[in-house]
């Protein structure tokens, strides 16, 4: 199993939103690195839902129900996007600052490069976040 972060600005699309769905799609992504990330993932895979914007926070945990497809919003036709069910939130959320001043998470892209809306998370630091936000692992 691999682990990711993916990014929302809650007014676009929330936690909140995401667990009354139960299983929705994650589209609009234009960035190639992003839609590279996604097109790795597995059913099965973890990601933190981190709420951008003025947030700044992890706030739940979902799962890879259906691999990367083609998304009907892109007109270009080269972008995809993955579902993902909703599975918990989490008990504290872990804000930016809270991972930019833990030392052992310097290394995540969530750090080093902010703009990238869908990141893989290695399973060191999902522990460390799962800790961090009040969760078994």
């Amino acid at each position: 199993m691999a682990y990711w972060l993916v990014k929302s600005e809650p007014g676009a699309w929330s936690w909140d939103q995401h667990v009354a769905a139960g299983i929705a799609e994650w589209d609009g992504v234009r960035n190639h690195q992003a839609a590279n990330n996604m097109k790795a993932m597995q059913i099965g895979d973890e990601a933190f839902f981190y709420h951008s914007g003025k947030e700044r926070e992890i706030v739940g945990v979902l799962e890879v129900v259906k691999t990367y497809y083609a998304d009907p919003t892109d007109a270009s036709g080269r972008f995809g996007m993955v579902d993902f069910k909703a599975i918990k939130p989490l008990a504290r959320p872990v804000t930016l600052a809270d991972v930019k001043t833990d030392g052992r998470l310097g290394h995540l892209a969530l750090v080093r490069h902010s703009r990238l809306s869908v990141m893989p998370i290695d399973a060191d630091a999902w522990r460390i976040l799962c800790e961090k936000g009040g969760i078994e692992t």
